[in-house]
């Protein structure tokens, strides 16, 4: 059973949500944010950045740091560039890219239900990451940038949001980067109940992407109810803000690999050494993408091949069968050293929306060695997550992100 909750959504005005609405704090790093920040004052950026208002230098785990997104979101409230809805509503937030949409709900999720794993996980977080979000949460007082959830597709909840979706949008816009964003308000009250009864038949909820954001978020919630004598339970800070997709609907690109060290391998030995595991062809005229589960683009001095794994190294298992398990077992870790990919500094992974000739360039700058690999699929995924697993770093890249500041939960 599944709780999903409306809010009192703080959200801009409708004139002003294409300038505010920004990609999420941690696509940029600080002088990458700073230059969006100079182009556009009035980016979301300045408040889950909030080092872009400070001189270069400040320390931006900084308390000031958190205290200044906290008043810059109160000056925006109170400067009308942001509105409240006066009663709980759900909203629908469409993205479009290449012609593809995806529409998901926007509404409150469940700390409890986190805990308790009614919303499964399928990655580690790391405490560095989550701290600098907890600050943020906790000094703001407001979840500022959603979670990605998804869910097994229910076919009432999709003609819900298709009834809802034919008419007019409150916010419509195509963002610098060429995706389309939509959204509507949803405040009729047997709509809503319907809607969370629904989700309540739903067994499980997935994070998708965010598990650093929900995971703070969390956190903060648990923390504010033990300072709380009064706790009930009800509180907004029990739940954390969410935007949740039917599982069809969304796509997982490629998560790209360059093993920047060699580890004393050369292409000669290199077919030799994984001969018992792979086939190998080429070398090929143009980048090797792959097209099926089990193969795999090799890019080595500029010259690009195709492998494709032996049937014997699967098993059945619903990690130790993904693609990206299958090459660091059978390869990173036997053929290059590397152990650990979370910390070893000699890999770096590329996101497949750069596409292969950014992961050519970079095997060319670093003299490594890059892998192509084919997406991770949603199928995948939710295997892993049911079975209590977890996938190895960087197995997802989902496209398109969502937008921080088109909708925010105060608590």
């Amino acid at each position: 059973m599944s709780t999903v909750r409306p809010f009192k959504g703080i959200r801009p005005r409708r004139d002003l949500a294409a300038s505010i609405a920004a990609l999420p704090y941690d696509v940029y790093n600080t002088e990458e944010a700073r230059v969006v920040v100079e182009a556009n004052p009035l980016s979301f950026l300045k408040i889950d950045r909030a080092e872009t208002l400070f001189p270069e230098g400040i320390n931006i785990y900084s308390s000031e740091v958190y205290l200044k997104a906290r008043d810059t979101l109160d000056d925006m409230i109170r400067e009308g560039q942001f509105v409240q809805d006066e009663e709980p509503c759900f909203y629908i937030y469409a993205l479009t890219m290449n012609g593809r949409t995806q529409t998901g709900l926007v509404g409150c999720a469940s700390i409890d239900d986190y805990v308790n794993n009614v919303i499964l996980k399928h990655e580690n977080t790391l405490e560095a990451k989550e701290a600098d979000r907890i600050r943020h949460v906790d000094a703001c007082s407001a979840q500022t940038g959603p979670i990605f959830l998804a869910y097994r597709p229910c076919d009432e909840l999709r003609g819900i949001i298709r009834s809802v979706c034919a008419s007019a949008p409150m916010y419509d816009f195509i963002s610098d980067d060429g995706i389309r964003h939509q959204a509507w308000k949803i405040s009729e009250a047997g709509t809503i109940s319907h809607i969370s009864q629904l989700f309540a038949g739903i067994p499980h909820l997935y994070i998708a992407d965010g598990h650093h954001r929900a995971a703070s978020a969390v956190k903060v919630g648990l923390k504010r109810r033990a300072e709380d004598p009064g706790f009930s339970g009800d509180e907004e800070y029990n739940y954390f803000l969410s935007v949740l997709f039917p599982a069809d609907e969304l796509c997982i690109y490629d998560y790209n690999r360059v093993v920047t060290n060699r580890n004393g391998c050369t292409f000669e030995a290199f077919p030799d050494m994984i001969k018992d595991g792979f086939e190998i062809s080429g070398p090929a005229d143009a980048p090797c993408r792959p097209s099926v589960k089990g193969e795999f683009g090799l890019c080595w001095d500029g010259r690009w091949y195709r492998m494709k794994a032996r049937p014997s190294l699967y098993s059945g298992d619903p990690v130790h069968d993904l693609d990206v398990s299958i090459l660091q077992d059978h390869i990173l870790e036997p053929v290059f050293g590397i152990k650990d990919p979370k910390k070893d500094p000699r890999i770096r992974f590329i996101g497949g929306i750069r596409g292969l000739e950014a992961l050519e360039q970079a095997s060319k700058e670093t003299g490594g060695v890059a892998f192509a690999m084919y997406p991770t699929s949603m199928d995948e995924l939710l295997s892993v997550a049911d079975a209590g697993r977890l996938m190895p770093p960087k197995s997802t890249w989902f496209e398109p992100k969502l937008r921080s500041g088109l909708f925010i939960h105060r608590f």
